[in-house]
């Protein structure tokens, strides 16, 4: 599989979690990073199993343009994956910079890491 097969394949869903997770952070910003993360994943999860109904009415939901970017199209395990990586993602940079603001806030932390 070429590269850019890859990317095509499955960087959009991680990207999409990424998304889902930076939402639901803006949103509720008083949150714990472990609190968006479940939240996050549980509402990827929850619209992907959405993936497997098809009634008349959600089906042409999906053939809109923001349907079918927010509900998708068809289930499928890798998506799955992908947004557990584009949340992990998110999580990690997160835990990361906050981590990194707070040594740096703390002027004796900071001189002594």
């Amino acid at each position: 599989m070429s590269n850019i097969s890859f990317i095509r394949n499955y960087a959009g869903d991680a990207l999409w979690a990424l998304m889902v997770f930076l939402g639901v952070g803006l949103l509720f910003r008083r949150w714990s990073t472990r609190m968006i993360t479940l939240i996050a994943l549980l509402f990827c999860v929850c619209i992907e199993i959405s993936q497997l109904y098809h009634a008349p009415w959600i089906d042409y939901l999906r053939s809109t343009r923001l349907g079918g970017l927010v509900l998708g199209f068809g289930f499928l395990w890798s998506d799955l994956i992908c947004y557990a990586f584009g949340i992990a993602a998110g999580a990690v940079t997160e835990f990361l910079l906050l981590s990194t603001s707070s040594r740096s806030d703390n002027p004796v932390q900071a001189a002594h890491p």
